[in-house]
């Protein structure tokens, strides 16, 4: 069998030419894009394990001294390709969402003054909050709308600043529990609940400081483009969660340039998309 198998692989390589390369590259590409924008959920372990299986299978399927196991994987294949959306459902709901996102980056200004200003406030709030262990979870609104998440919360329309952000997350208030969520740089609301994720990238942590709040920061990062800022009530450590990930142990000093670099980044890539638009449409005309 291993004889056969050599064979067989030394036949591919000796037909292959510049398009097989090309052909493989993509491919490489594609499942590489695909691993990308699975990263920290359960189902990029259960996609490694796919990939595998699926490799091996394919090979000893191609030997022809096998031909049970080839009519047997000829005929079952197709059932397994039907179950993969079921059984990944939610990732590629996911990974929808984050390629929906990308396309929709150049939307509007994104970043201003008055958000320095907002995010100065919140670092701030941020730091009081971290050396009184009160906790507290402070989430920026981006392009995404966070409206229905704002409708779950007592509707504020505040200043932002260190003062109100402090007497919200202080122990003994009713909205101690809940999220702020920050829109038009203004605090939205306040007692606000978000949805808790279901990735498993806290259950690998062994930390007891990774709770419920970080479980609903890294939650509005998996459903939305926000950025939110937790801060730990046992131990007052800061983690910032985005894109779908959390950063953990984000030192107070970094927290301001982590949160400005988030909408600078934006206005650049805005501004650039601005500037190649109208370069292209002088060229048309």
């Amino acid at each position: 069998m291993i004889y056969n198998l050599w064979n067989y692989l030394l036949f591919i390589f000796q037909r292959a030419n510049w398009l097989s390369v090309i052909d493989i590259l993509l491919v490489a590409m594609v499942v590489f894009a695909i691993l990308y924008l699975l990263r920290d959920t359960k189902a990029l372990v259960l996609l490694r394990g796919v990939l595998f299986l699926i490799v091996i299978i394919s090979l000893l399927s191609s030997l022809r001294v096998l031909p049970a196991f080839s009519w047997l994987v000829t005929n079952t294949l197709p059932t397994l390709l039907l179950a993969i959306p079921v059984i990944f459902a939610p990732e590629i709901r996911r990974m929808l969402e984050r390629i929906g996102r990308t396309g929709s980056i150049f939307a509007h200004e994104q970043y201003t003054s008055e958000m320095e200003r907002v995010i100065q406030q919140v670092v701030r709030a941020t730091r009081r909050i971290a050396e009184k262990k009160y906790g507290g979870l402070i989430v920026f609104s981006r392009l995404d709308s966070l409206q229905a998440y704002i409708d779950t919360g007592v509707s504020l329309s505040a200043v932002v600043t260190p003062e109100t952000l402090i007497q919200i997350f202080y122990p003994k208030t009713p909205l101690h529990d809940g999220a702020v969520i920050i829109s038009d740089n203004v605090i939205a609301a306040a007692g606000c609940v978000l949805p808790l994720s279901a990735s498993g990238v806290l259950e690998e942590s062994p930390e007891r400081s990774m709770g419920l709040r970080h479980r609903a920061a890294l939650g509005i990062a998996e459903e939305s483009d926000g950025i939110a800022v937790v801060i730990s009530e046992e131990t007052g450590i800061v983690s910032l969660a985005h894109d779908g990930k959390l950063d953990k142990y984000v030192p107070l000093d970094e927290l301001q340039d982590r949160l400005v670099a988030f909408f600078q980044v934006e206005q650049f890539s805005r501004s650039l998309m601005s500037r190649l638009t109208a370069l292209f449409q002088g060229i048309s005309e």
